[in-house]
């Protein structure tokens, strides 16, 4: 009885520790206005300045192609961004990845949607926004204003993405 009491109690601490470790933390004061300042290199050369996209909701999703569920997760926010870019929303997929890796990928499964090439440093801006672990896939919504509406550790589903078309503002 002890035993299995005590294996209870581990077992609930390590679920909740786990349950703590995956959920968003606070964003860091400043970290909006650092995120809207950002430019990033493009795949396919140039530049992409989150600033462009100021104004209107926009889903941040941070990926790899290393990365099984934010591989699978691509092509749902790829039809998102299809189905509602006409009503304003915008979706960017930030790749913490190699450029050459991204580029090779991107290949076989074009996306519409912007992508930038942020490296190791989006593992930090995602840090700041909310996910200390630095774990994949990572999505943030912002509204209109600039602001962070919603965080997601872990792939995002159809559910999530209607419930987000609500938080436009």
């Amino acid at each position: 009885m002890l035993y299995a009491a005590v294996a209870g109690l581990a077992a609930a601490g390590g679920a909740g520790l786990a349950w703590w470790k995956f959920q968003p933390h606070a964003v860091e004061p400043g970290a909006e206005g650092a995120l809207w300042s950002m430019e990033f290199e493009k795949p396919e050369g140039g530049m992409l300045s989150l600033r462009a996209l100021s104004g209107k909701p926009l889903v941040v999703n941070f990926w790899a192609t290393w990365c099984p569920p934010c591989v699978e997760e691509l092509p749902l926010l790829n039809a998102f961004y299809r189905q509602h870019a006409a009503n304003g929303w915008q979706v960017v997929g930030l790749a913490i990845d190699q450029p050459s890796a991204v580029r090779k990928f991107l290949q076989r499964m074009p996306l519409d949607f912007p992508i930038g090439l942020a490296g190791l440093g989006g593992t930090e801006l995602g840090r700041s926004l909310g996910n200390l672990t630095g774990g994949l896939p990572f999505t943030v919504v912002l509204g209109g204003e600039g602001r962070v509406l919603h965080r997601k550790m872990g792939q995002v589903t159809a559910e999530d993405l209607q419930l987000w078309t609500a938080l436009k503002s």
